[in-house]
């Protein structure tokens, strides 16, 4: 491709979303696999406490997805806007400066969670029992925040350039290497929860390094230069409103982890389970369901590119063929991983340890009924994705909070009051419904104003001619 050249509003959509869509998912999925395989190894080297430990690191690694995806979908959204506008002066800046407020972010995080680590894992849950784990843990995993943020959030300015193949081979080298040293460190070595964070920050500074090396030196559809990666506040608060939905999303899940690590605990502690199991069983089920959900965002960030280049340039059917494809996808892949859910809990559960028959039984309890409508579900990221795609932040960011604060928040501190530790469960679908019904009447809406908007164009070509 050649520079300032864009296939997004030619090519068939069909075509463009295999192109897109595939390499986004499996990023998403290597991203996902960075904590399953820290757990995979934590699970039969050190046990449940090694797993609840997980999961009480669970959300700051949430909370750099926040940040990664504030700036590297925001980035990315302005950047196709701008080209599908045929501002292409303008465009340039947006990579430029996420790629800057990534590396920033990053830092900070890192000082704040190294100063205060301890509160931290409290209020994440963590009792006195976790506590040495998890310290291990996240003292290390902290060190690799801001290289995480700049593979993540690198990965969707590297797909906005058209490179969906390259933000995939970022993150699998990363994680490919991950795997090895986790192994080498944790099972050769015998350093236990330190050895797996080690071996995690490892692989995220190498795939950082690549990230770099390809917006710095290789960009394709535009020049980059030295000035597009000094902070700007015009540019970096155009990119912070339309990546908030993600971002939202994100810090939403960071939100309902908290609360439910802490949920956990209390009402754990009331009964026959204890502290221990209910955080490492919903640890793990919170890290597979991510695998399902790794689908559904990368397809609405496949997705993406498409959406906003052709929104800018006034090709509605095309934005809603990209849109309704997506969806397609998202919901027959959750259906798949529905029938798993309840049909092989214990042989999932397996894979991250052994346990006792009460570990089982409520992991099995919650496998079945707290994902059980995860096929509905799914359309929500896909059309978070959408309304941040086409410029409209501030449903993006309704959108993503329903799901998390509105409806799950209330509920799981309702239900637990009259079902003890099974109200939290059942406190999932309760909120995958009310989501899903949201949802879509949204969608319809935009599709409703999108037709309307075409029927204006048609109009206004017909009479200036």
């Amino acid at each position: 491709m050649e520079k300032g050249t864009n296939t997004l509003g030619t090519r068939p959509v069909g075509q463009l979303m295999v192109k897109f869509a595939v390499p986004s998912i499996i990023a998403m999925l290597v991203g996902a696999l960075y904590n399953i395989v820290d757990q995979l190894f934590i699970g039969h080297a050190v046990g449940t406490n090694g797993n609840a430990a997980t999961n009480i690191a669970f959300p700051l690694t949430t909370m750099c997805m926040s940040l990664a995806l504030l700036f590297g979908i925001g980035g990315a959204s302005c950047y196709n806007l701008s080209l599908g506008e045929g501002d292409t002066k303008k465009a340039p800046y947006f990579i430029g400066n996420s790629l800057t407020m990534l590396a920033v972010c990053g830092t900070v995080l890192l000082a704040v969670t190294e100063l205060f680590l301890e509160p931290m894992l409290v209020l994440f849950g963590s009792s006195e029992e976790i506590m040495p784990f998890a310290r291990d843990y996240v003292s290390i995993t902290a060190i690799g925040f801001p290289f995480l943020l700049i593979t993540t959030g690198g990965g969707h300015l590297i797909r906005a350039d058209g490179s969906p193949g390259m933000t995939m081979f970022t993150s699998i080298v990363g994680a490919v290497i991950n795997t090895g040293l986790d192994a080498l460190f944790v099972f050769g070595f015998e350093w236990g929860m330190s050895g797996a964070a080690l071996a995690t920050i490892i692989g995220q500074i190498i795939s950082a390094a690549i990230a770099v090396w390809y917006i710095v030196f290789r960009f394709r559809t535009s020049e980059l230069e030295k000035e597009h990666f000094l902070p700007n506040l015009r540019y970096v608060l155009r990119i912070a409103q339309i990546g908030l939905a993600a971002f939202f999303t994100q810090l939403a899940i960071m939100v309902v982890q908290i609360v439910v690590n802490n949920s956990l605990r209390y009402y754990g502690g009331l009964s026959e389970y204890g502290e221990s199991i209910p955080l490492a069983c919903a640890g793990i089920i919170m890290k597979v369901n991510q695998i399902v959900f790794s689908f559904a965002i990368g397809l609405g960030q496949g997705s993406q590119p498409i959406e906003s280049f052709n929104y800018g340039a006034k090709q509605y059917p095309r934005v809603r063929k990209a849109f309704l494809l997506a969806s397609a996808a998202s919901v027959a892949i959750a259906l798949i991983a529905f029938v798993f859910f309840q049909t092989i809990p214990r042989q999932i559960l397996s894979l991250f340890g052994e346990g006792t028959e009460q570990y089982f039984a409520f992991g099995e309890f919650f496998f079945r009924v707290f994902l059980f409508f995860v096929p509905l579900v799914s359309l929500q990221p896909v059309t978070s994705t959408f309304f941040t795609s086409i410029g409209k932040p501030l449903k993006g960011v309704i959108l993503s909070l329903t799901r998390q604060i509105l409806f799950f928040v209330p509920l799981v501190l309702i239900f637990p009051l009259f079902m003890g530790i099974d109200g939290i469960v059942y406190a999932g679908p309760a909120a995958d419904i009310l989501t899903t019904v949201v949802t879509v009447i949204m969608a319809l809406g935009e599709f409703s104003i999108m037709k309307k908007q075409e029927a204006a164009l048609i109009s206004a070509a017909e009479t200036s001619k």
